[in-house]
């Protein structure tokens, strides 16, 4: 059966490079171009930068569940060495997690849209920020994993196929 699965490149990858870090860069700059248009549009009263800030949040649902596909397929070819899995297990915890409260996020938005207020609650923008905050938390551990671990580097990939990493 594994006869018909592409060979794994130098990246320990069917294919040419990461995936989930291209579409999680999206997110990441949806959510926080969302909630920065949610906070001025407060603060100035202007209501349109809601509709933008509706936009990028239903943009950046989609996405997060699509990060978060390719994530799981590419941390399973990671071969993680010891001193990386807790750091890969939270950072898969953390994006499934991240991935729902998105989606209650966006849907709690989608219902103050439909609402057509002026205005958004106070507890929504707390929300929002606390979402900034654990999207920040999710980046850094990404960036552990990739330039302190170095997953999926060729070096990495290489050390560990050759039994000196474990």
């Amino acid at each position: 059966m594994f006869e018909y699965l592409p060979p794994l490149n130098e990246h320990n990858l069917p294919y040419p490079d990461t995936i989930h870090p291209i579409v999680v860069h999206f997110v990441i700059a949806m959510v926080l171009f969302a909630v920065f248009c949610d906070l001025v549009g407060y603060f100035t009263k202007n209501s349109r930068l809601y509709e933008v800030s509706w936009w990028n949040l239903s943009f950046a649902t989609v996405s997060i569940f699509i990060a978060v596909i390719f994530g799981q397929i590419e941390a399973g070819l990671a071969e993680p060495y010891g001193s990386a899995v807790s750091t890969l297990n939270l950072h898969t915890l953390l994006g499934w997690s991240l991935s729902g409260f998105l989606a209650a996020v966006t849907g709690w938005r989608y219902v103050i849209r439909t609402q057509e207020k002026q205005q958004l609650p106070i507890p929504y923008l707390v929300v929002s920020v606390g979402l900034v905050g654990a999207v920040l938390f999710q980046t850094y551990l990404g960036d552990l994993l990739v330039w302190v671990y170095g997953l999926h580097s060729t070096p990495v990939v290489e050390a560990t196929r050759s039994g000196g990493l474990s």
